[in-house]
């Protein structure tokens, strides 16, 4: 098992490119992440064709709590490493995905998505939440730990006060990540790889940076070693 703290985002629905690119990466990650975009276009198949790494599947299941158990219970033959579901539909969501991951040794850490890191204050305020981001992350990371999940996906920009407030134990997955120079695209709330790492990062998830880059594995290799 690799040491690399770093997740790869194969962000396609080309089964072709996402195993070309993952063929390119493999030696300077930890896992591999796969989205909706993927799954919806190939499903299990799909899944089953991308090997080298394992496995996170990014669903951010969100829907009322038999329909999420059922979900997860769909995906487990698959063995996904980690699994999304989104923490703000509520505890009792959360409780029937944890429950539906069962206890085996190999089962996916269910992972609640806390605030997405494309949302600013105000698209918070758009939907009604007028606490400012990092507020509203500590209390669905809260509500998700309590109810069962693993850990919690956050923006960069949250981990430090996840860190301080939760302790070691929870798992700290971390999108908007972002090189320095790099574009941010659609991300609001970004950091770099070595300072998202240094603000208490288990994990952290790069996508177009380096599936982007015209050296996709020499991309992988110089974030990893950064994040490193």
């Amino acid at each position: 098992m690799s040491s690399s703290r770093l997740i790869v985002a194969l962000d396609t629905p080309e089964v072709a490119t996402a195993q070309a690119w993952a063929r390119a990466v493999a030696p300077h990650c930890g896992m591999f992440k796969l989205g909706l975009e993927f799954f919806l276009a190939n499903g299990a198949a799909g899944f089953r064709a991308i090997t080298g790494r394992p496995v996170f599947l990014d669903l951010k299941l969100h829907d009322i709590p038999t329909t999420v158990a059922g979900a997860v219970r769909a995906v487990l033959p698959l063995g996904p490493r980690m699994l999304t579901v989104h923490a703000c539909g509520d505890g009792a969501m959360i409780r029937a995905a944890r429950d539906a991951a069962g206890n085996a040794p190999d089962r996916p850490l269910i992972l609640g998505v806390t605030v997405l890191t494309s949302m600013d204050p105000a698209g918070l305020a758009a939907i009604g939440v007028h606490d400012p981001p990092p507020m509203q992350v500590l209390r669905l990371a809260r509500l998700a730990l309590a109810n069962g999940a693993d850990g919690v996906v956050c923006s960069p920009l949250e981990t430090a006060t996840l860190r301080q407030a939760l302790g070691r134990g929870p798992t700290l997955v971390i999108p908007g990540i972002r090189p320095a120079g790099a574009a941010r695209d659609d991300q609001a709330r970004v950091m770099t790889p070595a300072q998202a790492m240094a603000a208490g990062a288990d994990w952290i998830v790069v996508g177009r940076p380096i599936t982007g880059a015209s050296d996709p594995a020499a991309a992988a290799a110089a974030i990893d070693a950064e994040a490193a």
